[in-house]
C-alpha cells in the first residue's frame, strides 16, 4: 500500500534501530502487518510458540482503533438482543479468562443502567437479560440487581430520572490503565520472546513469488524514509480497518470483508463520584456510557458508517454526545464544548460475509473471522474486539502451524501477568526501599502496585533506580503521575518515536489533561529530553506545533 507522508520530526530509539538492523540481516518466517490488538496478541502467541516473527505498523503501536475504545473488556451483553447467544457465551468466557490472566489490569466494575419510558423492552425484561448474561459468564461476577426508579434516584442522583421507569445493575470489566497500554504490553512480551517489532514502518508492496514460495515485501522506514525489502514464508494481515486494502493490493480474495463504523468519546471533568459505569440507551438505540476515568469522565459512543479509516471528530459528533449526556444526566450546568478536555475517535472494523450490508447498523457484532489462503501462506484477520483477543492469538498459532511454520513441540502459556511468587518478590523489594512511603504524598495509588501493573518484571529496575537516587521517584509533570525513573525505562523499552506516542498511547496523559496545561508545564521539556536526548527540542516543537493546528 502506498501512503504519502508529510516530512515530520521523528526519533528512532536504539532498540528500534537494532530491530530494523536484525530484520534486514536475518529476516523472519512470519510477518504480521499491523500492531493493534490482533497483531499484538498474534505476535506474542507466535513468538512464545517459537516462531520466527516480525511485526510492522505504519504508525505507532496501538495507534488506531486499539487506542480509541471505551477501555472496557465486556462480554457483549448487547448481542443478547440480536440472539447471538453463542457469541455472548464465548465473549463472557473470554472476559473471564482475561480477568484470571491479568488481575492487576482487567477488573470488575458495576454498570448502572436506567431504562426510560417508551423503551422497546420493559425494564424487568432487561434485568432478566442481565441475569441470563450473568449465568452465561458462569456466575463469575456479582449478581445483577433490579432497580426501581426510587432506588435509582437515591443511589445515583446524577441520573435525570424524570422519564426513568426502572433499571438494573450488573457487572463487566474495565482496563485499569488504558487500552493502548494493554496492547503495548503484548508487543513487549513478544519482543522479550525474540519477536522483531518496529513501529512507523510502512508495507508498500507485497508480491508472491510462486517459484520460491515466499512473499517479497517492500517496506519503508517512515523515520529515515529509507526503503528496504524482506522475504517471508507467511504473512498475517492484522491491519484492522485497512485489512481489505492490503488484501486487494496483494491479490488476496476473501469471503469476508469489513464495513467500518466511527465511534467517538468525549472526556470531561468528573461528572459523578459514583465509581460505576452509567449506562443508557442513546437516541439512536445504541448503548451509551458514562465511564469513570480516574479524575475524569469518558462519555460516548457514537456509531456512524464511514468508508475509510481517516476519520475525525465532527461538530455533529460532539453535539450528539453532549445532547445525550445532558438529557440523561442531572447536572448543575449542561455540558458544552468548552468542557471537553480531550477526544477519542476510532473506526471499528466489522466483519461481514459477502457483499451485502446489514440495514441495522447498530446490531452488527464485533466477532472476529480468520481466513487462510493456504497456497500463498496468507492469513487475514477480520473484526474482533479486545475481550476476545486471547482466542485470536491461539487460533492463528494453530493455522500457521498447519501451514508448516516451525513451532516448539511443547509451548508455555503465552499470556498473563508474572506469577504470584514474582509479584510478592517485587513487593518485598519495593518495601525494602520504602517505595510507597517515599511517594505517598504525590500519587493516587501505591507506586509499587502501579509499577507492577504497568511494567511487570521490568519494575525491579525502577525500584533499583529509585534506591540509588531518590530523585528518580519525583513526578516530572505537575498533573501526571509519571516518575523520572519510569520515563527512563519507557525511553529504553517502549519505542517512542514521537512525543504523542508516550503522551496519548503508552500513557493517557493527553487524554486527561488539557493540551494547553501540558504545553505550559515546564516538565514537558524534561520529558522530551529523557525520551529523545539530543533531538528533544525538535520533537517537542513538533508536538507543540500539532497542538496549534
Amino acid at each position: 500500500m502506498n501512503h504519502n507522508d508529510t516530512p515530520k520530526a521523528r526519533y528512532s530509539p536504539p532498540e528500534r534501530e537494532r530491530t530494523l538492523t536484525a530484520l534486514r540481516a536475518s529476516g523472519v518466517d512470519v510477518l504480521i502487518v499491523g500492531a493493534g490488538i490482533n497483531g499484538a496478541v498474534t505476535s506474542a502467541a507466535l513468538a512464545s510458540a517459537g516462531a520466527s516473527v516480525a511485526v510492522l505498523d505504519r504508525g505507532d503501536i496501538a495507534g488506531g482503533v486499539s487506542s480509541h475504545s471505551s477501555n472496557l473488556a465486556w462480554g457483549g451483553i448487547k448481542y443478547l438482543e440480536s440472539g447471538e447467544l453463542r457469541l455472548v457465551r464465548k465473549l463472557c468466557l473470554s472476559r473471564n479468562r482475561l480477568m484470571d490472566a491479568y488481575p492487576s489490569t482487567v477488573r470488575e466494575i458495576r454498570f448502572f443502567t436506567s431504562i426510560r419510558r417508551g423503551f422497546r423492552f420493559w425494564a424487568v425484561f432487561v434485568w432478566l437479560g442481565a441475569l441470563l448474561y450473568w449465568l452465561m459468564g458462569n456466575c463469575r461476577m456479582q449478581v445483577p440487581r433490579y432497580l426501581t426508579r426510587s432506588q435509582i434516584e437515591r443511589e445515583a442522583p446524577e441520573i435525570a430520572a424524570d422519564e426513568v421507569v426502572g433499571g438494573l445493575e450488573y457487572s463487566d470489566c474495565y482496563l485499569y490503565d488504558n487500552d493502548s497500554r494493554f496492547v503495548f504490553n503484548f508487543i513487549r512480551q513478544a519482543m522479550d520472546s525474540s519477536a522483531l517489532v518496529a513501529n512507523y514502518v510502512a508495507v508498500e508492496r507485497l508480491t508472491w513469488n510462486e517459484s520460491a514460495a515466499r512473499w517479497q515485501i517492500k517496506c519503508r522506514d517512515r523515520v529515515s524514509n529509507e526503503a528496504f525489502s524482506l522475504e517471508v514464508k507467511a504473512l498475517v494481515n492484522c491491519a484492522g480497518p485497512d485489512a481489505d486494502l492490503l488484501n486487494e493490493s496483494s491479490g488476496i480474495v476473501t469471503d469476508h470483508h469489513h464495513v467500518l463504523s466511527k465511534g467517538i468519546h468525549l472526556i470531561v471533568d468528573r461528572v459523578t463520584e459514583l465509581r460505576k459505569v452509567l449506562t443508557f440507551f442513546a437516541s439512536d438505540g445504541r448503548l451509551f456510557f458514562v465511564i469513570p476515568m480516574g479524575p475524569k469522565t469518558c462519555i460516548g459512543t457514537t456509531d456512524t458508517p464511514v468508508r475509510n479509516s481517516g476519520v475525525s471528530v465532527t461538530s455533529e459528533d460532539r453535539d450528539f454526545v453532549l445532547a445525550n449526556a445532558n438529557a440523561m444526566l442531572n447536572l448543575e450546568q449542561p455540558l458544552t464544548t468548552d468542557d471537553i478536555i480531550a477526544e477519542r475517535v476510532g473506526v471499528r472494523p466489522l466483519a461481514i460475509a459477502g457483499v451485502q450490508q446489514t440495514q441495522d447498523w447498530v446490531q452488527l457484532s464485533r466477532k472476529h473471522e480468520i481466513e487462510v489462503d493456504r497456497e500463498r501462506c496468507y492469513v487475514s484477520v477480520f473484526g474482533g474486539k479486545l475481550t476476545d483477543c486471547l482466542n485470536v492469538g491461539d487460533e492463528i498459532v494453530v493455522r500457521l502451524e498447519a501451514l508448516g511454520i516451525p513451532m516448539k513441540a511443547s509451548r508455555p502459556v503465552w499470556f498473563g501477568e508474572p506469577g504470584e511468587t514474582e509479584r510478592q518478590a517485587f513487593m518485598l523489594h519495593a518495601a525494602q526501599v520504602e517505595l510507597d512511603r517515599l511517594t505517598a504524598a504525590h500519587v493516587s495509588e501505591p507506586l509499587s502496585r502501579r509499577f507492577w501493573r504497568r511494567y511487570g518484571k521490568a519494575a525491579f529496575a525502577l525500584v533499583d533506580a529509585i534506591k540509588a537516587d531518590p530523585r528518580e521517584a519525583e513526578l516530572v509533570l505537575a498533573e501526571a503521575e509519571y516518575t523520572r525513573a519510569e520515563l527512563r525505562l519507557i525511553a529504553e523499552r517502549e519505542m517512542i518515536v514521537e512525543l504523542g506516542d508516550f503522551m496519548r498511547r503508552r500513557s493517557k496523559i493527553e487524554q486527561v489533561i488539557r493540551r494547553g496545561t501540558l504545553i505550559a508545564d515546564p516538565g514537558l521539556r524534561e520529558v522530551s529530553e529523557i525520551l529523545f536526548g539530543a533531538q528533544a527540542d525538535a520533537l517537542l516543537d513538533a508536538y507543540i506545533g500539532e497542538s496549534d493546528c
